[in-house]
């Protein structure tokens, strides 16, 4: 298995929206890929409630590194992404094998 966690900074306002909805959609749209992206076993994503630098994180895993790596050009989360890059003002990530 691989995890795949990534943390945010979200610009206040974005695309009509304050960085909480925005965090929201995030959260909506990016669990909605399990099912629909082979190899994405789950995805969660978690709004920050007690401040620090990064306002929502995703914890996710994959049946292998190919399901990640094949994750990333999915159009599904290719749409997705378009998004998370158009509210965010600042991104973290790291990926690892969990045993």
């Amino acid at each position: 298995m691989i995890r795949h966690i990534v943390l945010w900074k979200l610009a206040d306002t974005a695309e009509g929206n304050d960085k909480w909805e925005n965090a929201r959609i995030i959260k909506q749209r990016l669990e909605a890929l399990v099912g629909v992206i082979p190899g994405l076993e789950e995805a969660i994503v978690g709004l920050n409630f007690n401040g620090g630098e990064y306002d929502a994180a995703l914890d996710s895993r994959f049946v292998n590194k190919e399901a990640l790596d094949a994750y990333a050009t999915h159009p599904a989360h290719v749409a997705v992404k378009t998004f998370v890059h158009a509210v965010a003002l600042g991104r973290q990530s790291i990926d690892f094998f969990e045993e």
